[in-house]
């Protein structure tokens, strides 16, 4: 199983993903989890061990739905998805930084960059499992854990659309400067991925680059049940 998903991989085409990333702010990742990898994150849900904590979102008013956030160690899926996913995506970062006048902060590698959330005291895991039951949806949100933050994110589709559940569109909304907000919709197949910004991108504009604000949730699931998985590369206090 684990080797399967080293190969896919190992096999993404990142010339083309940091293209797509620095024209529209994000990008789909090909299917990489076959079904059975997408069911043993799903088994993970009941497993109450595997967690370090779990988030009732009516309770804080972020949506109706609920996510787990996995306790260290993560499931060994996971944790190769944030291993493998990272040093491309850091390569991307530091690129955008350039964009907007600053200098790449970002090391080269995962254990790394840990080393600086933990030393902010960032220690807390942030891989997650979300679920959605009909009627389900996630409002507009940042994932922003600390002083020290990672400029991308990726999820993963647990389930197919379509198939297991109808609506609960991935949102994705930019805020541009003195003008109305743009939205993106977007579906993704079982096992696929996105890309996306945590918190802001780099858009160029007549005068150069300025940065645009990101923001990103769930529209409402109309029947049947949606699973997501969130690879989130910043620890939390």
């Amino acid at each position: 199983m684990y080797n399967r998903l080293a190969e896919r991989l190992a096999a993404l085409d990142w010339g083309e993903l940091h293209r797509t990333l620095d024209i529209q702010g994000y990008a789909k990742l090909p299917v990489l989890l076959e079904h059975d990898h997408c069911q043993a994150i799903i088994n993970t849900y009941d497993q109450e061990e595997c967690f370090r904590s779990t988030i009732n979102m009516a309770r804080y008013r972020f949506g109706e739905g609920e996510y787990k956030y996995y306790a260290a160690p993560l499931p060994n899926i996971l944790q190769q998805l944030r291993e493998r996913l990272y040093p491309q995506l850091a390569i991307a970062a530091n690129r955008w930084l350039a964009y907007l006048g600053g200098k790449g902060i970002y090391p080269a590698s995962l254990a790394e960059f840990l080393s600086q959330c933990h030393q902010l005291g960032q220690t807390r895991t942030t891989p997650l499992i979300l679920k959605y039951d009909t009627g389900g949806y996630n409002c507009l949100h940042q994932d922003l854990y600390g002083d020290l933050s990672f400029p991308f994110q990726v999820v993963f589709a647990l389930n197919q659309h379509g198939t297991d559940y109808t609506g609960g569109e991935f949102l994705l909304v930019e805020q541009r400067p003195r003008a109305q907000s743009r939205g993106h919709a977007i579906n993704l197949e079982q096992g696929a991925g996105l890309i996306f910004p945590t918190q802001h991108r780099p858009a160029k504009g007549t005068r150069g680059y300025y940065r645009m604000t990101n923001r990103h949730g769930v529209s409402t699931v109309h029947s049947g049940t949606r699973y997501s998985a969130g690879i989130i590369f910043h620890d939390a206090k």
